[in-house]
């Protein structure tokens, strides 16, 4: 199974076209203004490590039909998850995938409290939730603009169908590797919302970021649910987010002991530290001002960018389950 991503390019790396300054786009997952030049389409039927079905890039692509490399490994998918619904509704497996654990420019959200999640779409819906990057007062498109308009157009009915389905998955241990460096592959976001390595390699400092990879890119481009992610982030930065974790109990009174959750509360253990720093980011920017979210406000209130980055870190390199 080969897919070429790249062969010649010409790139100018990744400040998305009319983002705002100062503003953390590199977790927010804007497509590169420049991509590094396509491969010829293929049309061949792929087929993902372990599974005896077969799609084209074409049916991968599909964001109201997403691929079910493993149809065995859960419960029926209600028509949402599988399919979409009307308008701007994708199927909820193109992003979150078949597994619920998702990648880095959406969210992990198997197991996850059926109340939460549907109160989640509720917020989105009703802009309690927001894309937290703006250009002159406007939201930017990203992946998380994605979201918003999927909510507004979903239904209670699918959004109830959906959330209950997805907290049944259960969560898949050692999805993200953790990794500290100071150096990091050059990168940049494709077309399709997704961080790859820039073709023909070399490295760049990290700075105050999570740059966070495919295991596989060609199993990530074909949304294989069985293939995770390594997310780089800046050396300390697991024992500095320890630190702010464990200082007074900072996470731990809600999340619990573990950050598996408590009741309603979300378990944030093990999850992408991409998809975390963005929410900190967006509890501190007031972008996520749903009513349960008063607490995170509090909390993020004094955190830097720095802090939220090591945080963010931390959590991600706990065990999920």
């Amino acid at each position: 199974m080969k897919r070429v991503v790249a062969v010649l390019f010409v790139f100018a790396l990744i400040v998305p076209a009319g983002a705002a300054e100062n503003q953390p786009a590199w977790a927010f997952f804007f497509p590169a203004a420049n991509q590094p030049t396509a491969a010829e389409p293929d049309s061949a039927p792929k087929q993902a490590p372990g599974s005896k079905l077969k799609y084209t890039m074409a049916q991968i692509d599909d964001l109201k039909n997403p691929p079910d490399w493993f149809p065995n490994e859960h419960a029926p998918m209600p028509k949402v998850v599988a399919h979409g619904g009307p308008g701007a509704v994708l199927g909820c497996a193109s992003c979150h995938l078949a597994s619920g654990m998702g990648h880095p420019e959406s969210a992990s959200i198997a197991g996850l409290k059926q109340v939460y999640m549907f109160r989640q779409l509720m917020d989105f819906k009703n802009g309690a939730r927001r894309n937290a990057i703006l250009l002159n007062g406007k939201p930017q498109a990203n992946a998380t603009q994605y979201m918003v308009n999927i909510a507004k157009d979903l239904s209670p009915e699918d959004a109830k169908a959906a959330s209950q389905w997805f907290s049944a998955l259960k969560p898949q241990r050692n999805w993200v590797r953790v990794v500290e460096a100071a150096n990091v592959p050059k990168s940049y976001i494709t077309r399709g919302f997704m961080r790859v390595a820039l073709p023909g390699g070399g490295t760049e400092p990290i700075g105050n970021r999570v740059i966070e990879l495919p295991q596989d890119v060609n199993r990530q481009v074909l949304r294989d649910p069985h293939s995770g992610t390594t997310a780089y982030v800046p050396p300390g930065a697991i024992a500095r987010g320890r630190a702010l974790a464990t200082s007074g109990r900072a996470c731990e009174t809600c999340h619990g002991t573990d950050l598996t959750g408590v009741a309603d509360v979300p378990s944030i253990a093990g999850r992408s530290p991409t998809y975390i720093f963005r929410q900190l980011y967006s509890f501190k920017t007031g972008a996520r001002a749903g009513a349960a979210s008063m607490p995170m406000q509090g909390v993020t209130a004094n955190f830097n960018e720095a802090d939220m980055v090591s945080l963010a870190a931390y959590v991600a390199s706990l065990p999920n389950s």
